[in-house]
């Protein structure tokens, strides 16, 4: 099988990722204006809590599928065989998590109603096999098909969703999308792995690793997830969460642009570590790093700069403190692109998850300790201050490990140029933005004011990427 273009890999999977967060923004607007911040509360809160049983029940088998693929998908024998022996793994620890939940959600529970349907989304992750497709680097089949499931999911919400007491069916379509979205990647298996017979499985061999990967998978859902569940917790108040849900939603768009390349770029880096071609491992961090750089800033600046102006039409009134959460939360969009790098793209294909996991522990305790004070003190911005807290702390510990093994270009002259071009921006926003109104207008008017700006301040500092791309231009004439 003909390796794919890590480029092309990286558009099929920026569209996809783009897909499952965008469609829920395009949503947002109506769903603000007829479930309101309590409903959202309800969506983010009960969903925060199936959440932990899909943790626990998929262990990190999404991580270890991914890269062991990567590692065998020359070898069809053996790629059928780990992709048997993960998928009966997942289908032991997930039935346990469904029974577990069952008994303790979804029976007697004061959002019991909520929880039975939620039993779907935990159904759609026993069959989720979309960490085998991104090993192969094959992302065309998994955009292709989910694409036409979530617009589906998209026009069932405009159709049913209606007011507030109809909270539960927009639950209810968000479930049936995972599962037919996860389900119709199975008719592309036969050409990927051939049949072997269950005495020759050795479901055990895998236990270890995928248990290793699980611990930091754990830490990370604390500040990934625990935030929500935690303002619920601690304020009994779901427009809280309401409020916080739909800010992270928004941060969360601009992060698949910039975290999209490390999905494709894993497995790339995890075979040439494989084949010990440890010129093309540091070529590939190199890259991201520029690239993380070129998309963070502009997208971090823009957001702080023009909240005020987003939430308003956007969200409506009710979720003005959105405005605040997405200022503070943007910070998060370089911290974790940042992480992503030395993470995901390098210390889980190198299998040291090790490393990986004492970040990811270290700042989840610190994350876990600042959500009780800053919480209980200031509510759903304590959350997000204890978020960026944790990530800016896991850049510190994850790049003093990482320089150990391969040469870390974090910050150069590059990286200072899109720094410079983003202040440069950010000014001029904040001097425009007295002049706008809070409309669709005037966010489309600031983003292309500010978007031009910034690539004409890289223009003139001679920006990398510039010389790049003008040398493929004069080589295609």
């Amino acid at each position: 099988m003909g390796k794919n273009s890590v480029k092309k890999n990286y558009i099929y999977n920026m569209i996809y990722q783009l897909l499952i967060i965008v469609l829920p923004l395009v949503t947002t607007p109506y769903l603000a204006r007829t479930i309101g911040s309590n409903g959202s509360g309800i969506f983010g809160y009960t969903v925060s809590i199936v959440t932990y049983f899909v943790l626990f029940g998929t262990l990190g088998v999404s991580m270890y599928g991914q890269r062991e693929i990567a590692y065998t998908r020359d070898n069809i024998e053996e790629r059928s065989k780990l992709f048997y022996e993960i998928c009966f793994f997942r289908l032991i620890t997930m039935l346990i998590s469904i029974i577990v939940f069952v008994l303790v959600f979804a029976i007697n529970n004061h959002n019991a109603i909520y929880y039975r349907i939620l039993v779907l989304e935990l159904i759609s992750n026993v069959i989720d096999i979309t960490w085998f497709f991104q090993g192969m680097e094959d992302f065309k089949k998994t955009v292709i098909r989910n694409c036409l499931v979530k617009i589906i999911g998209l026009i069932c919400i405009f159709t049913f969703v209606k007011n507030s007491n109809d909270t539960w069916i927009y639950i209810l379509i968000y479930c049936l999308s995972n599962l037919i979205g996860n389900s119709t990647l199975w008719f592309y298996m036969p050409k990927y792995v051939k049949k072997i017979p269950f005495n020759k499985l050795d479901i055990k061999r895998n236990i270890k690793p995928i248990f290793s990967l699980f611990i930091p998978q754990i830490a990370m859902q604390v500040y990934l997830i625990l935030d929500k569940t935690m303002i619920g917790v601690i304020t009994n108040d779901m427009s809280e969460v309401g409020n916080y849900e739909q800010s992270q939603k928004i941060i969360k768009t601009a992060l698949v642009l910039v975290t999209a390349l490390g999905t494709v770029v894993g497995p790339r880096i995890a075979n040439s570590i494989a084949n010990k071609n440890n010129k093309e491992v540091q070529s590939r961090i190199d890259k991201s790093y520029t690239y993380m750089w070129f998309i963070a800033i502009p997208i971090m600046f823009g957001l702080i700069s023009c909240s005020s102006i987003i939430v308003p039409w956007f969200l409506g009134s009710e979720f003005n403190k959105s405005i605040l959460l997405m200022e503070i939360g943007s910070l998060l969009i370089v911290a974790i692109g940042l992480n992503n790098i030395t993470g995901i793209q390098y210390l889980i294909p190198a299998k040291k998850q090790n490393l990986y996991t004492k970040s990811v522990c270290i700042a989840a305790v610190v994350n876990f300790i600042f959500n009780i004070f800053l919480i209980y003190y200031f509510k759903s911005v304590g959350a997000i201050i204890a978020s960026v807290i944790a990530e800016l702390l896991i850049v510190l510990i994850q790049y003093y490990d990482v320089k150990k093994y391969i040469k870390i270009n974090m910050f150069n002259l590059e990286s200072f140029k899109c720094i410079i071009s983003g202040i440069i921006m950010f000014i001029l926003l904040i001097g425009l933005k007295p002049l706008f109104n809070a409309s669709i207008v005037s966010t489309v008017i600031l983003v292309g004011i500010g978007g031009f700006v910034y690539m004409l301040c890289l223009l003139l500092f001679r920006y990398k990427i510039f010389n790049e791309l003008m040398s493929l231009v004069l080589k295609r004439k």
